[in-house]
């Protein structure tokens, strides 16, 4: 694995995310947001944000799986949920895991979490973006 995730001294230390990685690969991948599609483009999970969570990461695995890489690669994320209130972080968490599990990993990375008003679909949820490095 390229990427070590490390919690440092001197700042909290969550459960859910690490405050930082650090990547030693020699190839750099920058990903798009992925959202709640299938390969053939259909939506997965309307009005459900733990499925379109899940989907997200999914997708951010197959995309990975495509370059010689694997979620495990993945150096930080940063995801974008619609209309974002604390009371949506068990449905977040359940789509992380219900993934992680599909995918065998751990999917605890450094992570920035923004609340927006839309994205570019009206039906989507989520969208997440992943930085990865790969030997």
């Amino acid at each position: 694995m390229t990427v070590t995730l490390v919690n440092p001294d001197g700042l909290p230390k969550p459960d859910v995310y690490r405050q930082l990685s650090i990547a030693t690969g020699s190839k750099l991948v920058f990903l798009a947001g992925q959202v709640a599609r299938d390969a053939q483009g259909r939506r997965v999970g309307e009005g459900d944000l733990a499925a379109q969570v899940e989907q997200a990461y999914l997708n951010i695995g197959t995309a990975l799986a495509g370059v010689g890489g694997s979620f495990d690669d993945v150096a930080k994320l940063t995801v974008y949920v619609v209309d974002w209130t604390p009371d949506k972080m068990p449905l977040l968490g359940e789509g992380v895991a219900r993934a992680a599990a599909k995918l065998g990993v751990d999917p605890v990375k450094p992570i920035t979490l923004l609340g927006v008003a839309a994205l570019g679909e009206p039906d989507l949820l989520v969208e997440v973006e992943a930085t990865a490095v790969i030997d």
